[in-house]
């Protein structure tokens, strides 16, 4: 997971950070010990790895990618006990105090936040360019192709163990459905022009086989 660190450093710096660079890589180790946390089976090292990936891609793409978006993925899932908004709302905490205690301007530490609780329902306002393209890095995994589809899947279903199959199927395809009946999954060109059409394509599937008798 260390490989991931060079860019949370390079990260922290462009937003401002002012700590000495041991501590700027000291907060990097405690996020990437949070995101390796054993009970996460989707929100995972990989899921934060792809997010920036594709953050970058959007960039490379032209989207021009605000640099308040990168850390904001970092800390988006950081906090990550299965509890929806919750989760979220600890994860901004997270970051806010994080970032104010390596020496990022208070108004820096106070808009990643923002953009962490973004991330509670993906509904960034249409405007917000920073909120848009995080959330289409964080849904892009909807696009993936059949084997990477099927591992997300299952590390979702292993988040919700505690689950019967019954409650999990129909919490499950409740989000699906809700995905399915917005407008566009993605925010930006890029994005709606990459994965839209594979993301709609899997969601549609997955939900059919939660509900086929």
């Amino acid at each position: 997971m260390e490989y991931l660190l060079p860019r949370w450093t390079a990260s922290a710096g462009r937003v401002g950070v002012s700590a000495p660079a041991a501590d700027v890589e000291g907060a990097g180790m405690d996020l990437l010990r949070r995101w390796s946390e054993p009970h996460r089976g989707y929100h995972d090292v990989r899921h934060l790895a792809e997010v920036l990936d594709r953050l970058a891609e959007l960039d490379d793409a032209g989207e021009r990618v605000p640099v308040e978006a990168e850390p904001a993925a970092w800390f988006h899932d950081a906090v990550y006990a299965g509890r929806p908004g919750q989760d979220e709302r600890d994860s901004a905490d997270l970051a806010r105090a994080a970032l104010l205690a390596l020496g990022a301007p208070p108004a820096t530490a106070a808009r990643v936040a923002e953009l962490v609780l973004v991330t509670a329902t993906h509904r960034p306002a249409p405007d917000d360019r920073a909120a848009v393209l995080l959330c289409d890095a964080d849904l892009a995994v909807l696009a993936a192709g059949p084997e990477r589809y099927a591992e997300y899947v299952a590390g979702v279903r292993r988040e919700y163990a505690a689950l019967d199959d019954a409650t999990f199927a129909a919490g499950r395809s409740a989000v699906l459905r809700n995905l399915l009946d917005r407008p566009a999954l993605f925010g930006s060109a890029a994005a709606r022009g990459r994965w839209e059409a594979a993301a709609r394509t899997n969601v549609a599937a997955e939900l059919e086989r939660l509900t086929s008798p």
